[in-house]
């Protein structure tokens, strides 16, 4: 494993001019979440994985008055990894693990559910009861075949552990796997590739290689050739190497993407390589055979209907 962080760099690539760059351009969905909506970018039926990266969501930036905000009641996982990533505010996690861990801006939590988790998103009394914002990105990650049963496991990486650069002027954190002359140590089972960039109007990023790769627009509009990317849209790139993109007004991006490791089944909050295991699933929730969150055992949320 390398790190070098805040360094400065130049990108001298080849750019591409001979493909269609950009496969799809997905369109966000508002999903309600009890209190708050997000913006759902995957899974998309053209589009259910990115690489290993099977959901997408897009949360705030909300505003909440005292007394309200984030409640999220226990909840089950298994054969995935759920990433979360904070521009604003802080997320209390709790899990049946027995971590206690608030999330801020710029750390990564990362919980591998493997063969089952349980955990709740809520936030800490202080934090409530005061008026306050939430604004970040939640992603989950599917396993590979070989990891989707293993021992689950929780990770958080403070924001200081992230590496940083500066590229050509835009500044950049490589939040998991390898890009830029850096590499994440945030936990990987496939290849992964997550980055975050925060460019000027006129300022332009080249997107790192990966089999497959895309790019969501959190704030801001980006230019791609000659496609506009539009706020709050993904776009889905193709296997072309030194593709570029210009920022119209100021704008937050996050690059994901690497290998295809298989087609993945996501039925709620389970995902899996085969339906069979998502139904063992759904049947021992309803059964409690889960593990219960240690200090938040009161409540839960029923397998929908």
């Amino acid at each position: 494993m390398s790190i070098d962080k805040n360094i400065d760099q130049t990108c001298d690539v080849e750019i591409t001019d001979n493909c269609d760059v950009i496969e799809l351009i997905i369109k966000p969905r508002e999903k309600d979440l009890g209190g708050f909506s997000v913006r759902r970018i995957l899974p998309f039926a053209k589009k259910r994985a990115v690489g290993p990266w099977v959901f997408f969501d897009h949360m705030g930036p909300a505003e909440f008055s005292a007394g309200h905000g984030v409640n999220v009641r226990p909840h089950p996982h298994i054969n995935l990894a759920t990433v979360t990533y904070l521009f604003e505010g802080e997320i209390l996690h709790r899990d049946s693990l027995g971590y206690v861990q608030p999330i801020r801006p710029g750390d990564i939590n990362l919980m591998v559910a493997g063969s089952g988790i349980v955990h709740s998103e809520r936030e800490r009394p202080e934090i409530k009861n005061s008026v306050h914002r939430l604004h970040g990105l939640q992603l989950w990650l599917a396993l590979p075949e070989k990891d989707q049963e293993c021992d689950p496991e929780f990770h958080h990486y403070p924001a200081d552990d992230i590496p940083t650069a500066v590229v050509d002027g835009v500044p950049l954190r490589v939040i998991m796997g390898s890009a830029f002359g850096l590499t994440s140590p945030v936990k990987t089972y496939a290849k992964t590739l997550y980055v975050e960039a925060h460019l000027k109007p006129g300022q332009s990023i080249i997107l790192p290689n990966a089999d497959e790769r895309a790019v969501y627009i959190a704030t801001g509009k980006m230019m791609a050739k000659d496609t506009e990317i539009g706020e709050h849209n993904m776009a889905v790139f193709e296997p072309c190497d030194g593709i570029k993109l210009t920022a119209i007004d100021e704008s937050r991006i996050a690059i994901i993407g690497g290998e295809n490791i298989g087609r993945r089944f996501i039925d709620w909050n389970f995902v899996s390589s085969t339906k069979e295991r998502i139904e063992k699933a759904k049947q021992d929730w309803r059964e409690g055979n889960f593990a219960k969150v240690p200090g938040d055992d009161k409540e839960f949320i029923p397998l929908p209907d």
